[in-house]
């Protein structure tokens, strides 16, 4: 199964933010023993780096890009990507390029805790939890 995982998981992991940091390292196990094709938007690099590097500093956003570089695929962002993103009905425009990023590269669902901000996805949105079932 192909999926794209959105900012909010990858963070979980990475600051340990309870109670969602098991949910996340159980699904990135499941990645990396290959039951999973992982998958992310390049922009979600950037969010990563600069929300790490305010709480914790740069040496530990260096490190959280190279451990997600080496975790997952990254979708490049480009104008396609935006204009596709932008004629979408989305409330948050980071949302609409990660789904617009999930349906470019045709995975089978979009992984997050955010569901309402995928309201209008054209497909499956699941929580970390529901993937894990599966």
């Amino acid at each position: 199964m192909r999926v794209l995982i959105d900012t909010n998981i990858i963070l979980d992991i990475l600051q340990e933010r309870e109670p969602f940091v098991e949910d996340a390292a159980r699904l990135f196990e499941r990645l990396d023993g290959g039951e999973l094709e992982g998958f992310i938007a390049a922009t979600t690099i950037t969010n990563i780096y600069y929300i790490i590097r305010k709480a914790a500093g740069i040496e530990a956003a260096r490190d959280a890009i190279a451990q997600t570089l080496i975790d997952l695929q990254i979708c490049a962002v480009d104008r396609d990507i935006l204009e596709r993103a932008s004629a979408l009905n989305f409330q948050d425009f980071e949302d609409a390029v990660q789904h617009a990023c999930a349906v470019v590269y045709n995975v089978d669902a979009i992984v997050t805790r955010d569901l309402a901000g995928f309201v209008e996805a054209e497909i499956p949105v699941k929580l970390p939890r529901e993937i894990l079932k599966g």
